[in-house]
């Protein structure tokens, strides 16, 4: 029904993964047949759904101011209801234009310059970029690898928070760069710790929509989180490849902290979404269920593919299970090479362009992250290019 195999041409799009110009700025010279891997953005067709959902509000032609009316909340309300089990209310829901300008826009919001705010890394550079354009000091509570699996090391999180007195607590779930999913007892502490701390306990959900193995926990679950402090961020654009359309929103319980947070976008014009954006969050949450289970059975079987290419062929990388999402996070340690050469060296002899772990604030300078949101035989592609240059630098 739905054609993840086809190879589209986004060099047409002027897209930053797969714009030759844009790439080269950003890794040095790469060959011109190159493979993109890196930035969180997939290659496939959004929803058909969605697209002829937008087709029709070309076609009508008029293209002016709009606001937040009553089918947009329901479609939150209800998705978030089907898909997660979580009860939400029309209150909670706010309006936000992109994820990464609404972590700036919470921290300008509740922190002065010289306060402190938690996250526990690697984690999405954004995260640490929003606190420091504030003067916000960031605190990093270092993930622990187990067996290849990350674990909250909640001893030394909680003898942070005493230390610190952290105002936020940005916490990542499922967790960007490595797709694991936090269990429900896991949110349920880290929750715990902030209330007994009086921290804001601010979870970034956008990557929920892609659960490869497991069971995604959502925050607002009955026994997981305390409503009373939490913020948390969502949208349909990483889920439905509508990251182009910077519309987000948050769900917030609390009217205080809901009435101060509001206050804060009041102050920087964030009053009324963009046309195609409220639209196309409708389209996809009303209408792309189908296309998305389809989309993650095609992304399941991506990252099986590639964990078993590295774990056979490739011994001196070590790759997580991606439980969630559609990134791979990798361990190059092995192959006495940082994460930084490897990246670089990839890309300008083999044109296969991966992220390297130092863009996750800290503590994943031995790792690279590759994206899998692909046509299969672009994977396989670039595969065999990534193989052949271990192979010569390991000789």
């Amino acid at each position: 029904m739905y054609n993840f195999d086809e190879i589209i041409d986004r060099s047409v799009d002027k897209c930053r993964k797969w714009d030759y110009d844009y790439v080269c700025s950003r890794f040095g010279t790469v060959p011109r047949d190159f493979i993109p891997m890196w930035i969180a953005d997939m290659d496939f067709k959004s929803p058909p759904e969605v697209i002829a959902g937008l087709r029709q509000i070309v076609e009508h032609g008029t293209f002016g101011y709009t606001y937040c009316f009553d089918e947009f909340y329901q479609a939150v309300i209800d998705f978030q209801a089907k898909q997660h089990n979580a009860d939400i209310v029309r209150e909670w829901i706010t309006l936000t234009y992109g994820t990464v300008s609404t972590l700036h826009y919470t921290i300008q919001a509740f922190c002065n310059a010289g306060d402190a705010i938690l996250m526990n890394t690697p984690v999405y550079d954004p995260f640490a970029l929003a606190a420091e354009r504030q003067k916000v000091h960031v605190i990093a509570n270092p993930l622990v690898a187990v067996n290849q699996r990350y674990q909250l090391d909640f001893e030394k999180l909680e003898q942070q928070i005493k230390e610190h007195q952290p105002k936020l607590y940005l916490f990542c779930s499922p967790h960007n760069p490595s797709g694991r999913i936090w269990t429900a007892s896991e949110i349920r502490r880290v929750s715990e710790l902030c209330q007994k701390y009086q921290v804001i306990l601010v979870i970034d959900e956008v990557h929920a929509e892609h659960i490869l193995h497991g069971t995604f926990i959502n925050a607002l679950n009955k026994g997981c989180a305390h409503a009373d402090n939490l913020i948390l961020l969502t949208s349909p654009n990483k889920a439905f490849n509508l990251g182009g359309l910077k519309t987000s929103y948050s769900i917030i319980p609390n009217e205080q902290l809901r009435a101060r947070f509001r206050q804060q976008l009041e102050k920087n014009s964030i009053t009324s979404p963009n046309m195609f954006g409220v639209w196309g969050l409708i389209y996809a949450y009303t209408q792309g269920l189908d296309w998305l289970k389809a989309l993650n059975s095609y992304l399941a079987e991506n990252e099986r593919y590639l964990y078993e290419f590295i774990s056979e062929r490739l011994p001196t990388l070590k790759m997580m299970r991606s439980e969630s999402s559609y990134l791979a996070w990798i361990d190059v340690s092995a192959t006495g090479m940082s994460a930084y050469d490897f990246t670089h060296q990839l890309a300008h002899e083999t044109g296969v362009v991966v992220e390297d772990g130092t863009h996750y604030v800290q503590d994943g300078e031995h790792y690279i992250r590759i994206n899998f949101g692909t046509p299969k035989a672009l994977i396989e592609q670039a595969m065999a290019r990534l193989e052949d240059f271990v192979q010569r630098h390991s000789a």
